[in-house]
């Protein structure tokens, strides 16, 4: 897996690449949580081209979720197709989510 992040403007966006599961997943924490300590508050993440998804994968997503809830941040995913959308339908987890189409909805939606 590989994690891009960019800061543009007052949002963070966050570009997943590969698969994210238990053994990639921890990577994803620990930036997501450095970004969040350093004060950043509005993010937008893109699984565009994210190809898998596991449990491990969605429970990263709903701890920085909640992460910056406490921290009164804003989360988007935008660009989930194919499986990974399918895991988050079957899951739940896209009614839990502001899940748009694309980076530049999602960062409206912020």
């Amino acid at each position: 897996m590989e994690i891009r992040i960019e800061k543009d403007n007052q949002d963070v966006v966050v570009s997943i690449i590969g698969r994210m599961d238990a053994v990639t997943a921890p990577g994803f924490d620990q930036q997501i949580e450095q970004k969040i300590s350093e004060g950043e508050k509005r993010f937008v993440v893109d699984l565009s081209q994210l190809e898998y998804i596991s449990s491990a994968g969605l429970r990263s997503m709903l701890s920085m979720a909640k992460k910056l809830k406490q921290n009164q941040g804003t989360l988007a995913l935008c660009g989930l197709k194919g499986v990974v959308k399918e895991v988050f339908d079957v899951s739940g987890f896209s009614s839990i989510f502001n899940i748009c189409e694309d980076v530049q909805k999602a960062r409206k939606e912020l």
